[in-house]
């Protein structure tokens, strides 16, 4: 009777346009493009773009971020963060992997959360064992 939609979350559902001004939280399971000011934080399952002339003072979740303007707040990308040539981020960074174009501002923390670096720090928790053998010490 009823199907189920399915969300694509490469398509950008929500825009806020050159012009415009946005408060507030938002929360969207597909992609969103800031090209306007946006003030409150975006919780994103797709992709979220700061556009050129996108001014974000805002924390951000999102599978994918490219940022061209500017964000004053802290990003979380479960996949890429990209930085273009006008892109400036003032905030910390969490990504799988990170993209850093010639020119573009990037004053804070990263780190980096992809597969390889999870395994590294699942190997560097692992007791090492002592080597077996005889060992000698003297004392002074």
């Amino acid at each position: 009777m009823f199907k189920s939609k399915r969300v694509d979350v490469s398509a950008t559902d929500t825009l806020i346009g050159e012009g415009s001004a946005f408060e507030g939280k938002i929360a969207s399971e597909t992609s969103l493009r800031v090209e306007g000011r946006m003030i409150g934080d975006i919780e994103c399952g797709g992709d979220v773009a700061i556009g050129e002339s996108g001014k974000a003072t805002s924390n951000i979740d999102a599978r994918n971020v490219v940022i061209a303007g500017v964000v004053h707040g802290n990003v979380s990308a479960r996949g890429t963060l990209t930085l273009t040539g006008t892109g400036r981020l003032y905030g910390d960074a969490s990504a799988d992997s990170l993209v850093v174009a010639e020119g573009a501002v990037f004053q804070g923390m990263c780190k980096m959360e992809g597969k390889a670096a999870a395994k590294e720090a699942e190997q560097s928790q692992e007791p090492t064992r002592a080597p077996q053998g005889e060992y000698s010490s003297s004392a002074v």
